[in-house]
């Protein structure tokens, strides 16, 4: 009488058979390490690539931001800095190509003082974006996520800062510390913004909490800091890209207001202290004699805030889940077709 393979494996010691063991089971699609971090690539840096690309909101936006970027990088190594009487006093912008923009009442040319003034600008951008995206997330998902005692307590902290009002705030520490160096200008400018933040991701943390695969994470003992920055961070990535980006473009308007009205220090170049500068000297909207030094720099700052929100509408895009399903399917699928060719 025959005996089948499973009693083949009893008579030999009651171990399966490796045929019909289920851990011995391996993948038709053979991929070695340099495929592994292709895919990763792939899905983490070249799909959302292709999907940002994919919105013209998102190019325009990229390209003005990309644009002012290498305003404040390279452009900073190729234009010289604007000098005193280096040119002849309130030339008109395209009259000479040498100042292309046109001077001021001492002979500086425009286009110098708006390059060699972005550095500071997107030092301040980014500082200020950070510590209020960075603080917000910090005390929201930790408030959300724990409850009880540490949520009642950063609840109360955030309530209070949030009945204070933030201009007058911001213009009391300005003034006190006469804040000079860009990243410090850009933390004093959005000393209070992240309380508003840290309340709206709270209530996101609070629906997220209770979904199944945060409850999985919990039963399995892993720890709460992993738990906050690998199931719920990622799904926050949405909400706060767009207020990181909103964060930027609210401090290019505080910062050039607060120099205009002669609160924070000159020390640093601003395209604020550009407009005081014009503005205290007589320069007027309504003489095209002087129209240009006040034009000028309201121009820039209009490019690049709207550079930011186009660039924050186009960021939604990005995070959809269909869009990313979309893209996940084709990866999917190219990845067969070649493991099917290879075989």
């Amino acid at each position: 009488m025959s005996h089948t393979d499973d009693d083949r494996a009893k008579s030999d010691g009651g171990v399966p058979s490796t045929d019909e063991s289920p851990f011995d089971t391996v993948s038709d699609i053979q991929r070695s390490r340099w495929d592994r971090y292709h895919l990763a690539l792939e899905t983490s840096v070249f799909a959302p690539a292709r999907i940002a690309w994919s919105d013209r909101r998102a190019r325009v936006g990229a390209g003005i931001c990309l644009f002012y970027f290498l305003m404040g990088t390279v452009g900073v190594v190729l234009v010289e800095p604007p000098a005193v009487n280096e040119g002849p006093t309130m030339l008109r912008p395209f009259v000479n190509w040498e100042y292309p923009l046109g001077t001021n009442n001492i002979g500086e040319g425009l286009m110098g003082r708006i390059i060699h003034a972005t550095p500071p600008m997107l030092k301040m951008i980014g500082s200020g974006a950070v510590f209020t995206t960075g603080l917000a997330v910090l005390i929201g998902t930790v408030s959300g996520y724990k409850g009880g005692t540490t949520d009642r307590l950063l609840t109360t902290f955030t309530d209070i800062l949030l009945t204070i009002p933030g201009l007058p705030l911001v213009i009391v520490v300005a003034v006190v510390l006469e804040p000079q160096n860009p990243y410090l200008v850009g933390i004093v400018l959005s000393v209070n913004a992240w309380a508003g933040l840290a309340r709206k991701i709270r209530s996101q943390v609070l629906t997220l909490r209770e979904e199944a695969y945060v409850e999985a994470s919990r039963i399995m003992g892993i720890p709460t800091r992993r738990i906050i920055t690998e199931d719920l961070i990622p799904n926050l990535m949405p909400y706060i890209s767009v207020n990181f980006v909103q964060t930027g473009k609210n401090i290019i308007f505080a910062s050039v207001g607060l120099y205009f009205l002669g609160i924070l220090p000159f020390s640093t170049p601003n395209w604020g202290v550009m407009m005081n500068l014009a503005y205290t000297t007589g320069a007027s909207l309504y003489t095209w004699q002087t129209a240009h030094w006040l034009i000028i720099p309201m121009v820039t700052i209009i490019g690049l805030s709207l550079g930011l929100i186009l660039l924050a509408q186009g960021m939604d895009r990005l995070f959809n889940p269909r869009a990313r399903a979309r893209h996940s399917e084709a990866i999917a699928d190219e990845e067969a077709s070649a493991g099917t060719e290879t075989n």
